[in-house]
């Protein structure tokens, strides 16, 4: 009874750029100023990634065990079971962190909305504009991906309290398995998606920033 487990997610890059200042800040640079400052609140979430596969991990291998002992050491599989639980809700409370990271970089980027309407030239205006639909579309898919990951969590934990449960039969065990792994499965590719708008969105802004001037 395998369980898929994947969850490793894209980062916006970070690029630093100097330019002039003057007595008046053209839409570009305000832009740029809002899409950097969304870079720096996204560290948030960039933080939870590496201790979150690091309980993957943990709980992966707590899992493995259980599988190896069979049902009859029901004390032991009871006791790697709570484990397992416990680290399932780490996993939760960094995804929280993550999705609330994430949360406070949307309402941030949101800012360019009305900057790029200001934008005089059009090739600059259209391209803004593009950035603007795909970020939109990554956020919207970071959130399909919080939902399916938390689900996954919690058919983790109901997983575990079945095994605690010494009167749990094979096939009911597998059918949760079954369903964990198409819960997974799922968040295996929405992750993709994630990750694919994210590379669309740095490819675009740095396209954005080298037409407008700003490098």
């Amino acid at each position: 009874m395998k369980k898929k487990r994947v969850f490793i997610i894209g980062l916006l890059s970070i690029m630093t750029i100097l330019f002039l200042s003057g007595c008046s800040q053209p839409e570009e640079e305000k832009i740029y100023e809002t899409l950097e400052a969304v870079v720096q609140l996204e560290k948030g979430f960039e933080k939870q990634q590496e201790p979150l596969v690091q309980l993957e991990e943990e709980e992966k291998a707590i899992y493995e065990k259980i599988l190896n002992l069979g049902l009859k050491e029901i004390e032991e599989i009871q006791k790697l079971s709570d484990d397992a639980i416990a680290l399932s809700e780490q996993r939760q409370e960094l995804i929280d962190l993550e999705r609330e990271s994430i949360v406070k970089a949307e309402k941030e980027f949101e800012k360019i909305k009305e900057k790029m309407n200001n934008i005089d030239e059009e090739g600059l205006k259209k391209l803004a504009s593009e950035l603007y639909v795909v970020m939109k579309d990554r956020y919207e898919s970071h959130a399909k991906l919080y939902e399916q990951y938390s689900l996954g969590i919690k058919q983790d934990q109901e997983l575990y309290h079945m095994l605690k449960d010494e009167n749990v039969s094979l096939e009911e065990l597998k059918d949760k398995v079954d369903k964990i792994n198409k819960v997974y499965e799922e968040v295996y590719s929405l992750n993709e998606r994630f990750n694919d708008l994210t590379q669309q969105y740095n490819d675009l802004k740095i396209k954005f920033y080298k037409e407008s001037g700003l490098n």
